[in-house]
């Protein structure tokens, strides 16, 4: 029955997502607003919602191992496998702004992870902690990325957008899309609850380590719709959208989620998660070079990244 639930869980989660996203993304039509401001947000935060939602379940509960485990663990996964098997189908151009800014971003947020989970190191305190001083840190970090979303979007609306012929097709499409978003959020929380229960119930069964569920059963599970979101997106060559899904979600994950989550409740730090975010910082470095050739992420490149990915998850299964 527990795994019946976890799986009914994920199901949520991914339809849900999808739900989420394809009414997002009518609005943001609607509102006009360019593919990859799209992908940064609207899409990243949608296919976002999943872990987002298993974080702060996770932190209501206490379960900081897991909270924290399944944001770095979902932003590796995004990062090396999700972009790399999307590369191998399709290779991945990336825009001038997502190599100058959105990337170096992400490096920025992953490094203000490091060095505010780093008590110990920095401040000779007994244990590492991300307290709620910090979190508010993430979040004022998270909003100057919003401002700065924001102001291209004002800065690049599409002028040409064909109208709506009537008001009538307007009010549709706009009941339907905000439909869509709420159901599919719905979807979401209730399935991000399933998953969390009954992960933890499953890792306590099988004597695996909350930071183990955290970086694998559930940060796959999580990033499942980011996988599906950016398959597709490269497979009808809307690359914008897909690169912009993982840098924008990788960022919401960090700044955002793990924001929240410690004003929810302080998060105690495993001495083993810097291992992992250390992955994480390295695998965002490898992204802006392999962005910088060619301004394209390619099929080799998306290969190396996938074989990078595994052969962490073979490591981190085996450190267990």
């Amino acid at each position: 029955m527990i795994y019946l639930l976890l799986f009914v869980g994920f199901a949520l989660l991914i339809k849900g997502a999808d739900y989420f996203v394809d009414g997002s993304a009518n609005i943001a039509k609607l509102l006009r607003v360019p593919p990859l401001l799209v992908g940064l947000t609207i899409v990243a935060f949608g296919t976002g919602a999943p872990e987002a939602t298993v974080s702060f379940i996770a932190a209501y509960e206490d379960s900081s191992d897991l909270t924290i485990g399944n944001v770095v663990g979902s932003n590796i996964l995004n990062i090396a496998l999700v972009v790399g098997v999307t590369a191998i189908i399709f290779p991945l151009k990336v825009e001038r702004a997502t190599i100058k800014k959105e990337i170096p971003f992400t490096f920025l947020a992953s490094i203000v992870l490091l060095v505010l989970m780093s008590d110990q190191y920095l401040q000779g305190t007994s244990i590492n902690m991300i307290t709620r001083s910090d979190g508010i840190i993430f979040l004022l970090f998270f909003s100057i990325f919003l401002y700065y979303v924001f102001e291209a979007a004002r800065n690049s609306r599409d002028k040409d957008f064909d109208e709506m012929t009537t008001d009538a097709s307007i009010e549709q499409s706009w009941t339907r899309s905000l439909l869509k978003t709420v159901v599919g959020l719905g979807a979401i929380v209730f399935g991000g609850f399933l998953v969390v229960e009954n992960s933890t119930i499953i890792a306590y069964i099988f004597g695996l380590s909350e930071t183990l569920v955290g970086l694998t059963i559930v940060a796959i599970g999580g990033s499942l719709p980011e996988l599906v979101i950016s398959v597709t997106a490269a497979l009808k060559k809307q690359s914008e959208i897909a690169l912009g899904n993982i840098v924008g979600s990788s960022i919401f994950n960090i700044l955002f989620v793990l924001g929240v989550a410690s004003m929810i409740t302080p998060l105690l730090v495993d001495y083993k998660i810097f291992f992992d975010a250390s992955v994480m910082l390295m695998l965002t470095v490898l992204l802006f070079i392999f962005s910088k050739t060619k301004s394209t992420v390619g099929k080799l490149e998306g290969l190396a990244l996938t074989i990078v990915y595994i052969s962490y998850l073979v490591y981190i299964i085996y450190r267990n």
